[in-house]
């Protein structure tokens, strides 16, 4: 089976390989997470986000200026006054940047100001897409679709390596089920074991859309890390219960200091760290769940 996606197959490289973002190694020991709005809203909204990322120790913001949404009448972000925004907030604080690419036309625009670009899910099959962002040269997050099998999203990866770039993150994101009383998709934590497995490619994880719930992020954050995933997605909003998008997954920016806590419990646990919390921590008692966090993941 490997020998259909010959270059990010395990068996063809010996080794997992890394990919740098800066001084930003993910793939590596530390794990990485990347945290903020799932769309850009405002200058405010998006620095105020920005600073607390930036506080609780996080290098990467997240925030979407395009967004691929069911309903045309829903918000579909605010396109180049995003990347504006984006730019202004890396600028202003210093984090690195991964926002979603999601036609052939914008790649140069946002390569201008991402320094991850990403394949959301409803796109991962769009080959030609693929092609394009893999030319631009920058490192690419490529999210599992929602109906891919783990082989197309291996396959998919390969259009980009086989163009020539190497610099590729594979990202679970939960796949559609049956029950969506509960949970939004499916988080499918086996995916992160066999991708490091039958791929040399780093792998993360997105547990709010795997769940849709914020109340399931941080057990999912726990098991992500457990399952050997080197870095999480992770929204985050100044105010979830009025965002214009996935208010209901988002945690609360006040909340990030109590995710880097517990994600770095679990890193160390396995003997591994969260980038650059590790550094700051080492040697500190390990914050209980429940002081944190209930049972449930909200906070207490």
């Amino acid at each position: 089976m490997s020998a259909e996606y010959r270059q990010a197959a395990r068996a063809n490289s010996g080794r997992g390989s890394t990919v740098s973002i800066g001084d930003i190694t993910v793939g590596g020991e530390q794990i990485i997470l990347m945290v903020g709005p799932c769309a850009v809203e405002s200058h405010s909204q998006m620095m105020a986000a920005a600073i607390a990322v930036r506080e609780a120790g996080f290098p990467i913001l997240r925030g979407g200026a395009y967004k691929p949404r069911t309903s045309p009448y829903a918000f579909r972000g605010l396109l180049e006054d995003g990347l504006r925004i984006l730019d202004a907030a890396r600028r202003e604080t210093g984090l690195a940047i991964i926002t979603e690419v999601m036609s052939e036309t914008d790649v140069e625009a946002v390569a201008g100001v991402a320094d991850i670009l990403q394949i959301g899910a409803r796109s991962m099959h769009v080959s030609r897409l693929l092609e394009a962002i893999a030319d631009a040269g920058k490192p690419i997050l490529l999210k599992r679709g929602f109906s891919a099998t783990m082989k197309e999203w291996f396959l998919a990866a390969e259009y980009i390596l086989k163009r020539g770039n190497d610099r590729v993150i594979l990202c679970e994101r939960g796949i559609r089920g049956f029950d969506g009383e509960y949970t939004r998709n499916v988080l499918d934590l086996a995916a992160v074991a066999v991708a490091k497995r039958e791929t040399h490619l780093p792998v993360i994880v997105d547990p709010s859309h795997g769940t849709g719930r914020a109340d399931l992020v941080l057990p999912m954050v726990r098991a992500a890390i457990a399952a050997g995933a080197d870095g999480l997605l992770i929204e985050a909003h100044p105010d979830p219960t009025s965002a214009m998008c996935d208010g209901g997954q988002s945690l609360a920016t006040a909340d990030l200091p109590h995710l880097a806590r517990e994600a770095e419990t679990i890193a160390r646990a396995v003997s591994r760290s969260v980038y650059p919390i590790g550094a700051k921590m080492r040697g500190a008692e390990p914050l209980p769940a429940s002081v944190a966090f209930g049972s449930s993941g909200v906070r207490t």
